[in-house]
C-alpha cells in the first residue's frame, strides 16, 4: 500500500480533526486577509487618488493673497497656487451651499474629472461639479447651474463632473453624516470671475516640516491661518478613519492567528502521537525515518495550503464589501477596492510553515525509537501527587474532581490550549460587544445627556439679527454659535470647534465621565480630547482665533468639560462678548417639533434624525463587530470540538476502564463535561481583561474628533459569558456521545 493511499485513508477515518485544521488555516488566514484588504485599500486608493491630483502639502489663507506675499513664500516653498474660495447658495429649492474654488492653474489639488472634459483653464463659460452633489440633484454634463455669492449671480454650463482629494471627507452642517443634496463644491477658471479677482488661498507644496514651513512662513509674511496636510478637516478625518480600521486589522486577526497556531500544534501532536504504532509498522517493513517524517508532515501541509489559499483569496474578496456601504456614504473616492499587501502572503506561509515544523517536531520524537518501542501503546503520562492530593481536601473532593484534576495534571499542554482558546473566544466577545456599548454610549451622551432640544434650525448666512430673533420667538428657542476654530497652546495647535451658548438649558455640559457640570458665564471650558491632544489643562493659557478670522484670542482654560462628538471650547456669549468678538447665530435650538419653511431659516433637523445619522456613520463599526462576533463563536465551537475530540482519543482507554468498572454513560458524560466547564472558567475569567486591553485600543485608535469612554459592562460579561458556555457545552455533548459507541473491545486491547 502506498503512502499517499495510507494519507486519505487516515484522513478519511480523522475527518473532524483533519476538516478542524483545515477551517482553522483557513479562518485565520480569511479573517486576516479581510479585515487588513479592506484597510489596505483605504490606504492604497486614497494614497493614488491623493498622488494623482497632487494634493497640497499646505493651504495659507488670508484676506487677500498679494503678488509680495507670493514671492515672499516662494523662496522656502516647491510650488504653490493662489485661489479664491467662496460660498455660493445654487439656485436650487433646497438653496445648497456650494464651495466655489477659481483656480489660477490646477496644477495643486487637481479636480479629478470622472464625466464630461478634464479642466480647461481657458474655459470661461463652463464648471466643473462635485460627482456626489451632481448625483443628488440629478445633474449631467451639458446641463446650467446657477450659483449666488457676494451679491452676484452667475451662470455656467457643467464641462465636467468628478471628484476633488480636499473633498473626499465633507462636513455637513446639519448633520454628522454628509448629505450631499445640500452642499457640494466647484471648480471654475479665474477667468470665469465676473469681475477683477483677489485671491484669498495659497496652495502650497514643500520639502520640509510643516513646523519648518510655517517657521518660515510666521518670519516672512502677514496671513489670517495655516493648515497643513494632516490637520485638513477631509484628510484628517480619512486618516483617522483609517486609523480606527488599522487597528482593528492588526489586532483581531492576530488573536484569531495566534489561537490557530497553538490549536494547529496540538492537533498535529496528537493525530501523529495517535498514530506511534502504525510508524513502528512502517519502521518494522523497511520505511526510512527520512520518509516517514515527510509521510505524516504532508498530512497538515495539504490541508493547511488549501484552508491558506483558500482564505488569501477570499478574504479580500468578501469582508471588504461589507464595509463598502457604510464608507461610500461618508467618503467620496473615485474608487473603492480591496487592497493587497505581501503581509497576506506572509501569514499564509507561517501558516504553512508552522505545520510543517509541528508535523516535523512530532514525527521525529517518534521516528527515534525503535520499531518495538513504536509499536506498543504510549505510556500514559506519570504524575506525582502535589500539595494538594496529600491534603485533607483531597480526601473529601469527589471522584469527578480528582480525575479530572489528575487527568489536566498529566496533559498539561491540552488544558493549557483550551485555557487558551477560550479565552481567545471570550476578548473577542467582550471587544466585540464592548465596542457596541460604547458606540451606544456616545449616543445615548450626546443626543440624550448633553442635547436636550428637538429641532435645531440652521440659519441662512447673511441673514438679519431681527429675522433670527423673530424666528427665535416664532419657535421659543435659543440662538447658539458654531464655528470652526484654529487653538495653539504649548507648542501644539489643532483645528477645532466653537460652541458659544446664549443662556439655554437646551444644551448640557458633562465632564469627561458623563457627569454632569455646571458652567458659569465666564468659564471658558476646553474638551477633554482636544485638551489632551494640546498638553494642557485647567489654569493654562491657550490662543485660538476663528477660522475666516485675524483676530487671535488669549485666555485661561477654566474648566475641562467631556464632549463625544464635538472636540473645542464652550463659552457663554457673555464671556465672547467680554473678548471683544461678534456673537453670530448660527442656528436656533427648540423643544418644539419645527417644520415648514421659516425666513433667514436654511434647513430643519431633529434629534432623531441626528440619532439615525449616527447610527449610519458607525455602521462600519457594527459591521466589525458583527464579524468579530461571528469569528468569535466560531473560534470557539472550531477550537472547543477539536480539543474534545483529541482529548476524547487520549483517554480512550481511561473511559472504556471506567464503563468497565461499572460507570454509566450519563456518568462518564458529567465526567466530561466537567472538565470543558472547568477549562471554559478559566478561559472566560482570563479573556476579560485581554478583551477589554483590546477594546481599548481600538477605541484609542478613532482620531481627534471622537472622544471614547470604553465600557466593560455586567450585561457585556454575562452575554459573552452565556454565548461561551452554551457553545462549550453544546460542543461537549456532541463528542461524548462517541461514549455511548465506544469499541471496548478496540480500546482495552493491547498491541497483538
Amino acid at each position: 500500500m502506498s503512502l499517499s493511499k495510507k494519507m486519505l485513508r487516515d484522513i478519511s477515518i480523522n475527518k473532524t480533526q483533519f476538516i478542524s485544521i483545515f477551517l482553522m488555516a483557513f479562518l485565520g488566514v480569511f479573517a486576516f486577509c479581510g479585515v487588513c484588504s479592506e484597510y489596505y485599500g483605504l490606504e492604497q486608493t486614497s494614497h493614488d487618488f491623493y498622488t494623482d491630483t497632487n494634493l497640497a502639502d499646505g493651504w495659507i489663507y488670508n484676506t487677500t493673497i498679494t503678488d509680495e506675499a507670493l514671492d515672499e513664500i516662494n523662496n522656502f516653498s516647491t510650488d504653490s497656487e493662489k485661489q479664491l474660495i467662496v460660498k455660493s447658495v445654487g439656485n436650487f429649492s433646497n438653496d445648497p451651499d456650494i464651495t466655489l474654488h477659481f483656480l489660477d492653474t490646477n496644477e495643486i489639488s487637481k479636480f479629478y474629472t470622472t464625466e464630461g472634459e478634464d479642466f480647461n483653464l481657458s474655459d470661461d463659460s463652463g464648471v466643473w461639479l462635485d460627482k456626489r452633489f451632481a448625483d443628488a440633484q440629478n445633474l449631467t454634463v451639458g446641463d446650467n447651474i446657477s450659483f449666488t455669492f457676494n451679491g452676484l449671480e452667475i451662470e455656467k454650463e457643467i464641462k465636467g463632473i468628478g471628484y476633488s482629494p480636499e473633498y473626499v471627507y465633507e462636513a455637513s452642517p446639519t448633520s454628522i453624516i454628509p448629505d450631499f443634496k445640500d452642499m457640494g463644491f466647484a471648480y471654475l477658471s479665474y477667468k470665469a470671475f465676473p469681475s477683477d479677482i483677489q485671491y484669498n488661498t495659497l496652495l502650497v507644496k514643500f520639502n520640509q516640516t510643516p513646523d519648518e514651513f510655517k517657521d518660515s512662513l510666521d518670519g516672512s509674511v502677514e496671513y489670517l491661518s495655516f493648515t497643513e496636510q494632516t490637520d485638513h478637516v477631509s484628510v484628517n478625518q480619512f486618516e483617522n478613519e483609517m486609523s480606527q480600521h488599522k487597528m482593528i486589522g492588526d489586532v483581531f486577526p492576530i488573536v484569531f492567528i495566534l489561537v490557530t497556531f497553538l490549536t494547529l500544534l496540538t492537533t498535529m501532536t496528537r493525530i501523529i502521537s495517535h498514530q506511534r504504532t502504525q510508524i513502528g509498522v512502517l519502521k518494522a517493513v523497511g520505511y526510512k525515518n527520512r520518509t516517514i517524517i515527510l509521510h505524516y508532515m504532508s498530512y497538515g501541509f495539504w490541508l493547511v495550503l488549501a484552508g491558506a489559499i483558500l482564505g488569501l483569496f477570499l478574504g479580500p474578496a468578501i469582508i471588504p464589501r461589507l464595509f463598502y456601504p457604510s464608507m461610500t456614504s461618508r467618503y467620496s473616492l473615485p474608487v473603492w477596492h480591496p487592497g493587497f499587501d505581501m503581509s497576506f502572503v506572509y501569514v499564509a506561509l507561517i501558516m504553512v510553515l508552522s505545520s510543517l515544523l509541528v508535523s516535523y517536531l512530532a514525527a521525529r520524537n517518534i521516528s527515534k525509537e525503535n520499531p518495538a518501542d513504536t509499536m506498543r501503546p504510549k505510556a500514559p503520562n506519570i504524575s506525582t501527587s502535589g500539595f494538594l492530593e496529600n491534603s485533607r481536601i483531597w480526601n473529601k473532593a469527589n471522584f469527578n474532581i480528582r480525575w479530572n484534576y489528575r487527568d489536566a495534571k498529566r496533559n498539561k499542554f491540552r488544558a493549557l490550549m483550551a485555557i487558551v482558546g477560550v479565552m481567545g473566544c471570550v476578548a473577542l466577545l467582550i471587544s466585540a460587544f464592548g465596542m457596541n456599548d460604547s458606540m451606544e454610549n456616545i449616543k445615548h451622551w450626546e443626543y440624550d445627556d448633553i442635547s436636550h432640544f428637538e429641532s435645531k434650525l440652521i440659519i441662512e448666512s447673511g441673514a438679519s439679527l431681527s429675522d433670527i430673533e423673530d424666528v427665535r420667538k416664532e419657535v421659543n428657542g435659543s440662538t447658539i454659535m458654531e464655528q470652526a476654530i484654529e487653538i495653539k497652546g504649548h507648542g501644539n495647535e489643532k483645528t477645532a470647534s466653537l460652541l458659544v451658548l446664549n443662556d439655554t438649558t437646551l444644551i448640557s455640559q458633562t465632564d469627561k465621565d458623563g457627569n454632569p457640570i455646571n458652567l458659569s458665564s465666564t468659564d471658558i471650558s476646553l474638551s477633554a480630547k482636544t485638551a489632551e491632544s494640546l498638553n494642557v489643562g485647567v489654569g493654562d493659557t491657550i490662543e485660538w482665533h476663528v477660522v475666516g478670522s485675524d483676530d487671535w484670542v488669549s485666555c485661561k482654560i477654566t474648566n475641562i468639560h467631556g464632549e463625544p462628538l464635538s472636540q473645542g471650547i464652550i463659552l457663554s456669549k457673555e464671556k465672547f462678548d467680554d473678548l471683544d468678538l461678534n456673537y453670530t447665530p448660527t442656528s436656533i435650538i427648540t423643544a418644539e417639533n419645527v417644520d415648514g419653511n421659516h425666513d433667514s431659516i436654511k434647513s430643519i433637523t431633529t434629534l432623531n434624525e441626528m440619532k439615525n445619522n449616527w447610527d449610519e456613520m458607525s455602521g462600519s463599526v457594527m459591521m466589525m463587530v458583527s464579524i468579530l462576533i461571528f469569528f468569535a463563536i466560531l473560534l470557539a465551537i472550531v477550537v472547543l470540538y477539536n480539543l474534545g475530540i483529541l482529548s476524547f482519543t487520549e483517554i480512550e482507554r481511561e473511559i472504556a476502564t471506567l464503563k468497565v468498572l461499572g460507570f454509566k454513560t450519563s456518568d462518564l458524560r458529567k465526567l466530561l463535561l466537567t472538565q470543558n466547564l472547568v477549562f471554559t472558567f478559566i478561559g472566560f475569567i482570563l479573556g476579560i481583561p485581554l478583551g477589554f486591553y483590546l477594546m481599548t485600543l481600538m477605541m484609542n485608535a478613532a482620531g481627534d474628533s471622537l472622544y471614547y469612554i470604553p465600557s466593560l459592562t455586567l450585561g457585556n460579561i454575562l452575554l459573552s459569558g452565556v454565548i461561551t458556555f452554551i457553545v462549550s457545552i453544546a460542543v461537549n455533548l456532541l463528542f461524548s456521545s462517541k461514549i455511548k459507541n465506544l469499541n471496548m473491545v478496540e480500546a482495552l486491547k493491547d498491541v497483538e
